[in-house]
C-alpha cells in the first residue's frame, strides 16, 4: 500500500542555515537514504518553499509509516509529520 506523507519544519530547524548545515544533517540523510534502499521511500523531497517535505512511501499500514519515521534523527525536532494518507497509484512511470 502507498502512503503520502507531509512533513513540516520543526522547532529546531534553523532558517538561517541551508539544509546541509542543519544540526544532525548527516544522520538524517543516512537514515533517509536507508529508507530508499529498503524500498520504503519511493519518492521524496522538499517542496519549493522548503518548509514542507512530501514523501511517497510503501508500507503495510499508517502505523508502520509513523513508527518508521519516528526513528528519523530529525523526528519532532527538525521535521514534524503533518499528515499521512493512504493512496492508490494509478499512474506510475517508474521502471519495473
Amino acid at each position: 500500500m502507498f502512503f503520502v506523507v507531509c512533513r513540516r519544519r520543526g522547532l529546531r530547524w534553523d532558517a538561517s542555515l541551508p539544509l546541509e548545515q542543519q544540526e544532525r544533517w548527516t544522520e538524517h540523510a543516512d537514515f533517509m537514504d536507508g529508507l530508499v534502499d529498503d524500498g520504503f521511500v519511493v519518492l521524496g523531497g522538499p517542496l519549493a518553499d522548503e518548509e514542507a517535505v512530501v514523501l511517497a512511501v510503501e508500507a503495510r499500514a499508517e502505523e508502520h509509516v509513523r513508527a518508521t519515521l519516528a526513528r528519523d534523527p530529525w523526528h519532532e525536532t527538525h521535521l514534524v509529520v503533518e499528515r499521512v494518507g493512504a493512496g492508490t497509484i494509478r499512474l506510475d512511470g517508474r521502471e519495473p
